[in-house]
């Protein structure tokens, strides 16, 4: 699944925030991002884990969720 579906999940939310640069609606711990990371690792183009966390992480800001990462 997309990695918006994953955070979704993971967080229990129904849908991103609609203002992301305003209005947030949770907060993933870095276990969190790279469990995801993990799951997402053979779709994206990162070399290591860190740089797929780093992805995930901007995937999340997108949605107006704060990350750790």
């Amino acid at each position: 699944p997309p990695a918006s579906v994953l955070i979704k999940k993971t967080l229990g939310l129904e849908s991103g925030s609609k203002e992301s640069n305003k209005t947030k609606v949770g907060k993933l711990t870095k276990a969190q991002v790279q469990e995801i990371a993990k799951t997402k690792m053979p779709d994206l183009n990162a070399y290591d884990l860190d740089a797929a966390c780093k992805i995930i992480g901007g995937t999340a800001r997108s949605m107006g969720v704060e990350t750790d990462y």
